[in-house]
């Protein structure tokens, strides 16, 4: 399976699952005849570069290496070597006997051995407040490891977090204990002050959730050649700050016409705010014109007094009757009008508005590109054959709860397994999924259909997104991006990480929540200066007196 190609170079790092690290190695030395000591010694100078770095210079400085007996401990007893160098006092404590190391492990136990550095069972470790390092070095497991921890090990784990905040802690390549495709503990893991990764960061590593073990995340190339990454590309890639380079640029002859067309469909009584906010977040990513088409009878509610935003108010049968399939025309020529659609805001779940969502794809895709939210997605679960009708230029955003109606599975089960679930959708779909949620999954089910489709993640966690109306905000903002002619995988990437950045922006001003999806539609330029400080903002520039 391929990276994903249709993102820019730069907006997104690979991300190799344990397995996919391992047949890179594995390449490394069969097809080009890297000998394993040699990719073990890079990766134990580039984590001494990492702790000159973090701990700044390391003579005389006291470090404890803990050491398995796997590839990781070998990436200890080289380090130790080059400690020993740097003017440091290394100690290699064993977590296993000596006969238990095996490869390049066993090869720089023995070099270490002849150097005649300090070692000792791992079981002494600690004994006295004096033995208590400067530095521990974490070398006990590596990104093979799948929990439950063993006792032995679960007990050093346990040691190492209880010297946490009396040293600094280095974990090579993972945190011990840290699950290298979730990212989950297993129950527990060392609690890193820094991690150096090597060449790439495992899937587990990027989410959200293991941040509080990994600490400060290294990535540490160690050899491996692009050939190799090229023949075996990684199934996962992560969104990085490079993608914010692909907000479109405020061209100077410019007009509202050409800054981009937005149509939503949506509103329904009790549910007027969820199409205004995505005309929000539409408006605040630099859309030109927004207009929100509804039926007439809540016309002046989605309106809310917000001049900028245009209404199209949709004739009712009869007064408060709702959605119908008679408007069905009415917004498909709006749609024709426009650059891109967003559809389901705040729709509801009536007859009338299951009548008009099919008849709105009835007669085949809209012209141009389309984003179905919220309630869209729930007649989309009620009505599979839908699927077919969206076109080629489709982004879903389903919440969990959305995504298990439209699979037949439970909430449950469908954050068991997030990136399956997005793809599941996305090759019975062939739209771009977005699988809502801390770590966002973006999934691109439009290319040829394979054994798995492409995985992006997005880096973030952001409580202060977990409000009413968010989601919306967001189908406004891919929505723009697709009227700037982005390809949708890159308008539904920027967007969630976009979106995302605006989380992260809140919480300096709300570190107990307390946002409204207005306040996160209303920090999208903000954030964006924020990631951008070079951006200047001469309209607020306070005029130069002589």
């Amino acid at each position: 399976m391929n990276a994903p190609a249709a993102l820019p170079d730069g907006s997104h790092v690979p991300l190799p699952t344990p397995a996919e690290m391992a047949a890179w190695d594995a390449a490394a030395m069969d097809d080009f005849g890297f000998h394993p000591h040699v990719l073990m010694e890079n990766a134990a100078r580039a984590a001494c570069g990492v702790l000159e770095k973090e701990y700044g210079p390391l003579s005389g400085v006291r470090v404890h290496l803990y050491a398995g007996p796997g590839q990781n401990g070998g990436d200890a007893l080289a380090l130790a070597r080059m400690l020993a160098a740097a003017g440091a006092e290394p100690l290699v404590l064993l977590a296993r006997k000596r006969a238990r190391f095996r490869r390049s492990a066993a090869y720089n136990l023995r070099l270490a051995e002849t150097l005649g550095l300090p070692m000792a069972p791992l079981s002494r470790a600690g004994r006295s407040r004096d033995e208590r390092p400067d530095i521990l070095v974490d070398g006990l497991l590596g990104t093979g490891f799948r929990g439950p921890l063993a006792p032995d090990f679960a007990a050093w784990v346990a040691g190492i977090n209880a010297l946490a905040s009396k040293c600094f802690v280095l974990s090579l390549d993972i945190p011990s204990g840290l699950d290298g495709l979730t990212g989950l503990p297993g129950p527990d893991a060392v609690r890193a002050t820094a991690t150096a990764t090597f060449e790439a960061a495992k899937t587990g590593l990027f989410l959200p959730w293991a941040r509080p073990f990994t600490g400060r995340l290294h990535v540490c190339p160690i050899g491996i050649p692009a050939q190799v990454k090229a023949a075996h590309p990684a199934s996962f890639a992560g969104l990085c700050p490079g993608i914010m380079d692909h907000v479109p640029a405020a061209l100077p002859l410019m007009h509202k016409g050409t800054a981009g067309k937005i149509l939503v469909a949506g509103g329904s009584p009790g549910l007027t705010g969820a199409p205004l906010l995505a005309a929000m977040g539409a408006m605040r990513a630099g859309a030109g014109l927004v207009t929100v088409a509804c039926p007439a009878g809540i016309e002046p509610a989605v309106k809310a007094g917000r001049p900028e935003i245009m209404t199209a108010p949709l004739p009712e049968p009869r007064p408060g009757a709702g959605w119908s399939a008679d408007m069905a025309g009415a917004v498909r020529d709006l749609a024709a009008a426009a650059d891109a659609v967003a559809v389901g805001p705040g729709l509801g779940r009536d007859a009338g508005a299951e009548a008009f969502l099919a008849g709105l794809f009835s007669p085949g895709p809209l012209p141009g590109p389309v984003v179905l939210d919220a309630d869209a997605l729930h007649f989309l679960a009620e009505t599979p054959d839908l699927a077919g009708r969206l076109g080629p230029r489709a982004v879903l955003t389903p919440h969990p709860g959305e995504m298990a109606r439209l699979l037949m599975l439970s909430v449950a089960e469908v954050e068991a397994d997030r990136p399956g679930a997005a793809r599941a959708l996305a090759r019975r779909t062939r739209a771009v999924v977005v699988l809502k949620g801390p770590g966002t999954v973006i999934v691109d089910g439009s290319g040829p259909a394979g054994p798995a489709c492409p995985v992006i993640l997005s880096p973030h966690a952001a409580p202060n997104l977990a409000v009413g109306g968010s989601g919306d905000v967001l189908a406004g903002v891919v929505a723009r991006l697709l009227a700037a002619g982005l390809p949708p995988l890159l308008a539904a990437c920027l967007g969630v990480y976009w979106h995302g950045l605006c989380g992260e922006r809140l919480a300096g001003r709300f570190p107990r929540r307390g946002n409204t999806a207005v306040d996160i539609a209303d920090a999208l330029p903000r954030a964006f200066r924020h990631h951008n400080p070079q951006a200047k903002d001469d309209i607020c520039a306070k005029p130069k007196t002589s």
